[in-house]
């Protein structure tokens, strides 16, 4: 599958609570640098201009940091409100009670949430690879180089159902290593969410953790060691992670409106490939880290981000958590919706037929659904 260019991903998180009482009561409107006035969607045209937006605190979601900071959604006539929450289990209540019209969420999640009911459909992508582990620098002092056996005998903090979750295990099943509480075994302790995983390195019980960017460079800062990086592991090549997740029925009555949001979220793409640094500076007014490290996890090659839903290595993904146990078989392909984002890039290469970007775009599209 061809990839395109690499590109890789905290505003301090919010109780479901505060985050549903935020949306319910906001119509925050967008601080946008383009106006209504070139708009390429007629405002009569949309069934719907409020959109409430969910996310995590991660540079993954950086394509809805930069629609709504370069003005994007306005642009499109939408009024974007953006929350963070704490996990995917959040965001999913989020769709299904009404209260969030887009959220940010992994493919893992996503078809174990799907396959147990919920009517949710993938209509767009965000992020492929970018997770990992790291461990205590303890373990790592006089080694040169090491692999995932490193974890043998630890405690692992991780989060279920999550794709960090499902790439250690698919690592840990290929080299033969056991998930367990006995010798030799990788005792895995679960969280509920990334950001509590990660903390609980603090812990002395604890020796390594499950990250995600920006989780990654964060942990190098603070002294601890990579065990390994996705992007680096042959079988975890081109992962689908974070996908574009919309309720099914809404993507259909509200086609129009959602396609005008995915023109939005394709405009952003487009600017993180040609304006580096006003992207970092977009992304840490939502991740406040350090710009260094903004930057490796954007641009560092550890995660590649394009708006594309990427089905085929959605469902690839699928197969591999049925194997493992995740979710019993379903057909995911009822959770796809691929037309908005044709729709969408298609209607902005017909504005810029020599637009390189949105041609690359339309190959990779044919390519990987």
């Amino acid at each position: 599958m061809k990839t395109l260019s690499p590109l890789k991903f905290k505003r301090t998180a919010v109780s479901t609570a505060l985050a549903l009482t935020l949306i319910a009561g906001s119509t925050v409107g967008l601080a946008g640098c383009a106006s209504n006035d070139s708009s390429s969607s007629s405002d009569s045209n949309l069934e719907k201009t409020e959109f409430n937006l969910g996310y995590l605190n991660s540079t993954a979601h950086l394509f809805a940091f930069v629609a709504e900071e370069e003005g994007y959604f306005d642009e499109e006539g939408l009024n974007v409100n953006l929350t963070q929450f704490s996990s995917s289990s959040e965001l999913e209540s989020g769709l299904t009670n009404g209260k969030l019209d887009v959220a940010f969420i992994s493919t893992v999640p996503t078809f174990t949430f799907a396959s147990s009911g919920s009517d949710i459909s993938i209509f767009g992508g965000a992020m492929t690879n970018g997770h990992g582990y790291v461990i205590k620098s303890d373990y790592t002092k006089g080694l040169k180089d090491w692999d995932i056996s490193i974890l043998k005998d630890r405690n692992v903090a991780s989060v279920k159902n999550s794709i960090q979750d499902a790439e250690l295990q698919q690592l840990l099943e290929a080299a033969n290593i056991k998930i367990g509480d006995g010798e030799g075994e990788v005792h895995i302790k679960y969280f509920d969410s990334q950001k509590d995983a990660y903390a609980a390195l603090k812990n002395a019980s604890i020796d390594a953790a499950s990250v995600y960017s920006p989780y990654a460079s964060l942990a190098e800062s603070e002294g601890y060691s990579i065990v390994y990086r996705c992007s680096e592991e042959k079988l975890l090549k081109d992962q689908p992670c974070c996908r574009q997740i919309a309720p099914t029925e809404a993507l259909s009555e509200n086609k129009n409106s959602y396609t005008a949001f995915e023109r939005a979220i394709i405009k952003a793409y487009e600017f993180t490939q040609t304006n580096h640094d006003k992207t970092i500076e977009d992304v840490k007014k939502y991740i406040d880290i350090d710009e260094d490290a903004i930057e490796t996890e954007v641009y560092g090659g550890y995660g590649t981000s394009y708006p594309d839903p990427d089905t085929k290595a959605s469902s690839e993904l699928k197969e591999a958590i049925v194997k493992l146990g995740y979710t019993s078989d379903f057909d995911e392909t009822e959770h796809y919706n691929t037309s908005i984002y044709e729709d969408a890039l298609n209607d902005l290469a017909e504005e810029d037929s020599s637009n390189d970007i949105l041609k690359e775009l339309q190959e990779h599209f044919k390519e990987a659904n």
